[in-house]
């Protein structure tokens, strides 16, 4: 007689289809969890953003007018300003483009 295997005895992380991938699926329907790393940016996150953005805009703006004139000649009537700004993206791009993914 073939002997029968049962889940039984198994402690509840063993049991087949308690992975993380059913973790918080007590129904066992097989939904996915949500984490917080695949939740989408909401509006206060946004906000957040947009407005550290324009604070360093200001912070900038207002440095650039404690220069000299010659400073301010600097900045404004050559391409500085676009210079910063490519190297700023670049360099971001770069950075998420060699991330790892979570594993």
């Amino acid at each position: 007689m073939a002997e029968e295997r049962t889940t039984a005895g198994l402690p509840p992380a063993a049991r087949p289809g308690s992975g993380p991938e059913r973790a918080g699926d007590p129904a066992g329907v097989g939904r996915p969890v949500r984490t917080t790393a695949s939740r989408a940016p909401g509006w206060r996150e946004v906000l957040l953003v947009a407005v550290a953005i324009v604070g360093v805009s200001l912070g900038a703006a207002a440095v650039t007018g404690l220069l000299p004139p010659a400073g301010q000649d600097l900045v404004f009537r050559t391409p500085l300003v676009i210079v910063v700004l490519l190297v700023g993206t670049v360099g971001l791009m770069v950075r998420l483009a060699m991330r790892r993914p979570p594993a």
